[in-house]
């Protein structure tokens, strides 16, 4: 596999002493708030992209903004690959995302579960593609944050429940508009399967660990954090932002739960889940 930029530059740092003591724990604070930052830079550029273009961008422009985000993403993708600021495996990842994160809103903008209020070319019926970019920023987080940090696991559960898992939550997304919403049990089943299963994951020298449900519980409350920003961004909209900005449901927290789910599945299609050695 051909390694990005950064692989260097965090070998170099893993290599660093830093002593013991406060040095250490501030040493070790540091190099995780880099890891993750490196982990999250599609997704932050494209939060910046909705913030910026939100903030500044023209409204008498002939392109329009939806547009621009649209070509800013894809450039975006092109010059990380272009650097080496990415590989070629976690592009695929992102691609994959992209395609199953359209799918869901071509549905759900056709259900009034949520609109892009503002007009565009580049689109598939009501949903402009730059919205598949922002499901991909979830997929590109997990691949990289899974190979920055060697993710392992203890207590894994089988691996045919966790694809079965993810289906019926994929599937429940789209059926909950005509059948009973069951994402009450699949948090139980969730809970059920996850509730043992430790992840292991190594910032300097010694991989750590924490409950895995706690780290699924924790990257969904970061996206619908970052929910809450694309939202201000005037990006797409819900049901009752239409006169004005108000914070996203905690309700969402839920969803995200359980698509971050899916998403943590997907990735483990591509990435090795490996036991602690």
């Amino acid at each position: 596999m051909r390694h990005t930029r950064f692989e260097a530059v965090r070998h170099r740092l893993e290599q660093f002493d830093p002593g013991t003591g406060w040095r250490l724990w501030l040493y070790e604070f540091l190099l995780f708030g880099f890891k993750q930052a490196w982990a999250c830079l599609f997704g932050g550029l494209m939060l910046a992209l909705l913030l910026a273009t939100h903030l500044y961008y023209p409204d008498d422009a002939s392109l329009p903004r939806y547009d621009f985000i649209t070509l800013a993403a894809v450039a975006i993708q092109a010059a990380m690959l272009a650097f080496r600021l990415e590989t070629w495996s976690e592009a695929k990842v992102i691609l994959i995302f992209h395609i199953v994160g359209t799918v869901m809103e071509l549905f759900k903008t056709a259900a009034g579960s949520w609109i892009y209020p503002e007009p565009s070319v580049l689109r598939i019926g009501d949903v402009p593609l730059f919205s598949g970019f922002m499901y991909a920023a979830v997929g590109s987080y997990i691949a990289r944050v899974w190979r920055i940090f060697d993710f392992r696991y203890s207590h894994y559960p089988a691996r045919w429940a966790t694809y079965a898992l993810a289906a019926a939550i994929y599937v429940n997304f789209f059926a909950h508009h005509w059948l009973p919403d069951v994402r009450y049990l699949l948090f139980g089943v969730t809970i059920l399967l996850f509730w043992r299963t430790r992840i292991h994951f190594r910032n300097w020298l010694a991989h750590r660990w924490m409950p895995l449900l706690l780290g699924f519980f924790l990257v969904a409350l970061f996206i619908w954090g970052a929910e809450n920003i694309g939202t201000f961004a005037r990006a797409w909209t819900y049901p009752g932002q239409e006169d004005g900005w108000q914070p996203v449901s905690l309700a969402k927290l839920g969803s995200w739960f359980l698509l971050m789910l899916i998403s943590f599945v997907l990735v483990s299609l591509v990435h090795p889940v490996r036991e602690p050695v």
